[in-house]
């Protein structure tokens, strides 16, 4: 297998330009046989997205999810500055 600093950074860049996916924010670790996978996305879909990515580029390892979904849309009421 491709050593670890290689493999993070060639599923750094298929996150980054898989259209299920297109994330920039996503940190990738390897450790030995895990991918850790940990930061924000938007929605649900693109966090199981990211690990299909990750089985399609190295199915051998098994992939750790830190990755947190949080809400991008607008907040509700008006903010009150003191």
């Amino acid at each position: 297998m491709t050593s670890e600093p290689y493999l993070s950074a060639r599923l750094r860049r298929a996150i980054a330009e898989d259209p299920r996916t297109t994330e920039l924010g996503v940190r990738v670790t390897v450790r030995g046989d895990h991918v850790l996978l940990s930061g924000d996305v938007a929605c649900e879909e693109r966090r199981a997205g990211l690990e299909a990515v990750v089985h399609e580029i190295a199915p051998d390892l098994q992939v750790v999810d830190d990755v947190r979904v949080v809400s991008v849309a607008e907040p509700e009421g008006s903010e009150e500055l003191r």
